[in-house]
């Protein structure tokens, strides 16, 4: 992982770290005995920190440049060992670096359903997830609160504890927030804010920030989001009832038309005979002698009773209207059971074929056997 120049002799001459990782948060520098020598070349680059500890003690911390290890650049130390001016011994110290850069895109979400109260649903459970990034902005904290002795600490070491920060701050937030669950999704940047706050203040005492948070979705249970997905589709198709009885009354006129067209047609052929009648004498033809007596004009029938129509449902769609001679074709060639929901103005409501009476033996009537069985 790093990449050291040895000199001739026993003691390192230069220390540095090259990360080749897209994971480690802290790495030991490693060598014999711990033994440094005095004045040996320090670098510390961009995005990193250099934690010295000694004989157990946190001491300096070094931030990115390059320096010479000298009583001067090393109060603390110095102060620890009682170094004079003239101090020029190889010490011992254990020297961390410190990686202080973001590490991003790291996922979070909740494990299990959080149970809120929705001011339209009621109670609801809900499900998240997003991601966030974390930084280290005080190595030596961090070291001290997390890190410990590990001579090399990764980004998954920790991750899951943020994690269950995150939840843990997320569930708060969301309880407290009384935000629909339908507007939630119009709400996810400031939820986020929210929940970064809350969460700031809880890695600040590992020694770390978050700089970035971002909720991706907020999801109901499969269950009620299918029920919920039912209520959409109702309220884009209207009242469902009206819309029913619309249908059949547009039926209903356009079969009425036909029938008064057909019952005009057969009275004025009545009429016309009965005139025709009256005017021909008993022998044919011959003159009539007198006037008859006035008769009463005959009494026209009254119209033939309208013939109920049937809407059957299939497949969630309405498909109709079917006279009853209709339907009785259609429950021979078994395009209608006795399960099929049907209904008829004056209907309380789609009932099954079987329960309705006029239905019924539909069903019951069977054809005699064929020809030569």
């Amino acid at each position: 992982m790093g990449i050291f120049d040895f000199l001739t002799g026993e003691f390192i001459d230069v220390i540095h770290w090259v990360d080749d990782t897209r994971d480690t948060m802290v790495w030991r520098f490693e060598r014999e005995d711990h033994e440094i020598k005095y004045g040996a070349k320090l670098t510390v680059r961009e995005g990193q920190s250099a934690v010295f500890i000694h004989e157990g003690q946190l001491a300096d911390v070094f931030t990115p440049g390059l320096y010479m290890l000298e009583t001067n650049n090393m109060p603390i130390l110095t102060t620890l060992n009682h170094w004079d001016h003239g101090f020029k011994s190889p010490f011992k110290s254990e020297i961390y670096f410190v990686n202080t850069t973001r590490f991003n895109d790291l996922k979070w979400g909740t494990k299990n359903p959080i149970m809120i109260r929705d001011p339209e649903f009621g109670p609801t459970r809900i499900r998240a997830f997003g991601t966030y990034s974390v930084r280290v902005a005080d190595p030596a904290k961090f070291l001290v609160e997390i890190v410990g002795t590990d001579g090399e600490f990764t980004m998954d070491e920790i991750s899951f504890q943020i994690r269950n920060i995150i939840v843990q701050a997320f569930s708060r937030v969301i309880a407290s927030a009384g935000i629909p669950v339908l507007d939630m999704a119009a709400n996810t940047a400031d939820l986020g804010k929210l929940v970064a706050r809350e969460i700031s203040g809880i890695v600040a005492e590992y020694g770390l920030t978050i700089p970035e948070f971002y909720i991706e979705n907020i999801s109901l249970p499969p269950a009620v989001e299918e029920v919920l997905d039912k209520r959409t589709s109702m309220g884009i198709a209207g009242n469902l009832d009206n819309y029913m009885k619309f249908n059949a009354a547009e039926a209903m006129g356009a079969e009425g038309s036909a029938m008064a067209a057909s019952m005009g047609a057969g009275m004025g052929a009545g009429m016309g005979m009965a005139m025709a009648g009256g005017m021909s004498g008993p022998w044919g033809s011959a003159p009539m002698q007198s006037a008859p007596a006035p008769q009463a004009a005959p009494v026209a029938p009254p119209p033939p009773p309208v013939e109920k129509v049937w809407h059957v449902a299939e497949d969630g769609e309405t498909k109709g209207p079917f006279s009853k001679a209709k339907l009785g074709r259609m429950a021979s060639g078994g395009a209608l059971t006795r399960e099929t929901y049907v209904w008829t103005p004056g209907q309380d409501g789609w009932m099954r074929a079987e329960d309705v009476s006029e239905l019924a033996q539909l069903f019951t009537i069977l054809p005699p056997p064929p020809p030569g069985s």
